[in-house]
């Protein structure tokens, strides 16, 4: 999940004064460690992705295993941080159930969709500077919710345009409360 983008993205986010919300799995505090104390110390949200990055409905069969995938989450940022995670949680790939729902909101957790994604997801096949621009500007809408994947170069190197295109426009950039 780390591609070498996310501090260069993060130097966007400071400059250019907005806070984001990152959704991180168990592999990623492990192996990014300053990454992730550096988005709590710029005011970001560091949120839950789960341990391995299942689809969560294929985890329902087993309280266990279903809360495990959470919860190890939230021991390790606590471990490197100090700090209690924040009970948001985007289910990998957007799978869910009923059950996978209601599940997660046992645990305390408010489930983050988005309204806008693209694809960003894959380092090798990139859209274009101007496609990405494109899309995600042509995509707002008061509440908009963007998910943008840190692994994406296009995403890292459009992100300063993309916020100021955003502000022209009359949006604004707020954290979920």
């Amino acid at each position: 999940y780390e591609n070498g983008y996310t501090e260069q993205i993060l130097d966007v986010l400071k400059e250019k004064n907005v806070k984001a919300i990152f959704f991180v799995t168990s592999h990623y505090i492990t192996y990014s460690p300053d990454t992730v104390k550096r988005m709590v110390d710029e005011g970001h949200i560091v949120a839950n992705h789960t341990n391995h990055h299942y689809s969560m409905p294929s985890v329902t069969y087993s309280t266990d295993v279903f809360n495990k995938e959470l919860t190890d989450v939230e021991d390790k940022f606590k471990e490197l941080t100090g700090k209690d995670m924040p009970k948001f949680f985007r289910p990998p790939m957007g799978q869910y159930s009923q059950k996978s729902l209601a599940m997660t909101k046992d645990l305390g957790y408010k489930t983050v969709f988005w309204s806008f994604a693209y694809g960003d997801y894959e380092p090798s096949n990139q859209p274009s500077l101007y496609e990405g621009k494109k899309n995600i500007l042509d995509h707002l809408h008061d509440g908009s919710i963007l998910l943008l994947h840190a692994i994406s170069k296009t995403n890292a190197d459009i992100l300063g345009e993309v916020i100021d295109e955003a502000r022209k426009s009359g949006y604004e950039f707020y954290l979920l409360p």
